[in-house]
């Protein structure tokens, strides 16, 4: 992942999909892991306005300056698992799985195991 910006939340869900089909996994679990602490990956609606409620939400509850007041080196990575029924991820009516990125401008990376029959 390279997100261009500071933060941004990029809809990773086509790529996830095409990862489990081309695994032929039709019944089983797929791990999708954010491998560094200043991303991470979550599954929600895919809703501009609610994209920028978090924006806003974020800045407010952590704002980016003065840095030197964190110590986010005490936090993990974050993950989501998502069944795989009959071939494809088995999510809600409307769930998308996001890259959250909240330090960009940098080359990062996401796992994804897929495991099952």
């Amino acid at each position: 992942m390279e997100v261009p910006d500071r933060r941004g939340f990029i809809n990773i869900t086509p790529k996830i999909e095409e990862l489990v089909h081309q695994s032929g996994v039709t019944e089983g679990l797929c791990l999708v892991n954010a491998m560094h602490i200043t991303a991470s990956v979550f599954i929600n609606d895919d809703e501009l306005g609610l994209h920028h409620d978090y924006e806003i939400w974020l800045e407010k509850l952590a704002p980016h300056a003065p840095t030197s007041s964190y110590r986010h080196n005490r936090t993990g990575e974050d993950n989501v698992v998502v069944a795989i029924t009959k071939g494809k991820l088995d999510f809600g009516p409307w769930e998308q799985i996001f890259y959250g990125e909240f330090d960009g401008r940098r080359r990062k990376r996401v796992l994804v195991k897929i495991i099952g029959d």
